[in-house]
């Protein structure tokens, strides 16, 4: 499967959540998936500095994302509250 495919798949999934997050003041952006199909994202608005933003990608984003795009294997947040 193309990375692009891919990333359309993590799109639609996050498109799923998406309204919660903005709802909030956040949104969040996907950069890239690495060889080891792990979704990069970049934290938008509220989102960056919000201390639930673990629980959030963890309980929320990643699970959504694994649920529907199996072939992924985990995400990573590049700025915000985890590195």
């Amino acid at each position: 499967m193309s990375n692009n495919s891919l990333i359309e798949k993590v799109e639609n999934a996050i498109d799923e959540i998406r309204p919660y997050l903005i709802a909030d003041g956040g949104d969040i952006r996907v950069l890239s998936i690495d060889d080891k199909n792990i979704v990069n994202l970049e934290l938008l608005g509220s989102c960056e500095t919000c201390p639930m933003s673990p629980v959030t990608l963890k309980a929320g984003v990643e699970d959504t994302i694994r649920k529907q795009v199996p072939e992924i294997k985990g995400i990573n947040a590049i700025n915000g509250v985890i590195n």
